[in-house]
């Protein structure tokens, strides 16, 4: 398979078909995991799940997974088992307040610090890598991370974090240009998308409000209740609550884009044109800032975390098949 021959299902003929039939179609129980409750240099704790076969030595996939989703998100699901029916060992770190205890209909396991997750936030990653490979120093890590987990992984690699830890690294619809991302999404069907996001990011800000003094004097709640766009949201919540002077100064400063040209690590970046959460040009933007570390492949369709192929009984992703598949390579 080559990034070439990419050619959705027939029968999703448009960038919101394939995202919706990627997202709806395939099953969010296809692995199951062993959870483990890390607790975090702040105090707080993150939430580790991990799958394969165990053991030391095994090469092992850690993940990320994009906004408000977890490690039951169809797309980290398909990475997870096909990694897994590799013989790999998987982790996926779910960025706090994202963990969701499946026994009791997706409630999410509640954080002890007065902050959530964005999209430059690298403390985590950092620390369950470093954690990852002190566990088993002798087997190969590779990371992959979607949406914003995929920009969380590249800033992480610009910053030269990696120290050797991991041995290479996917991104798959990525934000590279948060800003641009967010202007694009306040056009055509953006702010249906943006909707779906806020119906679960705003009570997430309002509720950490109530339990935090540290919160409440940050978020003003008229302002998070009225906020209709990721700009008005991330002003009013995300740049207040995680230090930033305003929105504009969380996207100039958490966005992959500034980042990429330092990354060393092999990467893949996979990203396709019709994505409706990337504008094209800041697509543009990012190949032409990569390093040559970074493989960064442009297909013409694909929508958001899509990718669909075959029947609607049968659908795959196939950036997921070709990512396991560029990792394998390096893997060995």
């Amino acid at each position: 398979m080559t990034f070439a021959e990419f050619r959705p299902s027939f029968w999703l003929w448009n960038a919101h078909l394939q995202l919706a039939g990627g997202a709806l179609l395939r099953s969010r129980r296809r692995i199951a995991y062993r959870r483990e409750i890390a607790a975090t240099p702040d105090g707080d704790e993150i939430v580790l799940d991990h799958a394969g076969p165990g053991g030391i030595g095994r090469p092992r996939l850690l993940l990320l997974h994009g906004l408000e989703g977890s490690s039951y998100s169809t797309y980290v699901q398909g990475l997870a088992a096909l990694a897994a029916g590799r013989e790999w060992n998987v982790t996926v770190l779910n960025f706090r307040s994202c963990a969701r205890d499946p026994r009791r209909l997706g409630r999410r396991l509640e954080n002890r610090t007065a902050r959530l997750y964005h999209s430059g936030e690298t403390g985590d990653l950092d620390f369950a890598v470093r954690r990852l490979a002190a566990a088993d120093p002798g087997a190969p890590l590779v990371a992959a991370g979607a949406s914003i987990g995929g920009n969380v992984l590249l800033k992480w690699l610009g910053e030269g974090r990696s120290e050797g830890r991991v041995r290479a690294a996917a991104a798959i619809s990525t934000p590279y240009d948060l800003l641009a991302c967010a202007r694009h999404l306040e056009r055509g069907a953006g702010p249906v998308y943006t909707a779906v996001f806020l119906r679960s990011l705003r009570p997430k800000a309002l509720a950490l409000r109530t339990r935090f003094s540290e919160a409440a004097a940050r978020i003003d709640p008229a302002r998070v209740a009225a906020a209709r766009t990721f700009l008005e949201f991330d002003d009013a919540a995300t740049a207040p609550l995680h230090g930033f002077a305003g929105a504009d100064d969380y996207y100039a400063r958490s966005s992959s884009l500034g980042y990429l040209s330092r990354i060393a690590v092999p990467t893949l970046c996979v990203t396709a044109r019709n994505d409706p959460f990337l504008p094209e040009a800041a697509v543009e933007r990012a190949r032409a800032a990569a390093s040559g570390a970074v493989d960064f492949r442009v297909t013409d369709s694909g929508s958001h975390l899509g990718f669909p192929q075959g029947p609607p009984w049968a659908l795959r992703s196939w950036a997921e098949e070709a990512i396991i598949g560029w990792l394998g390579e390096r893997v060995g």
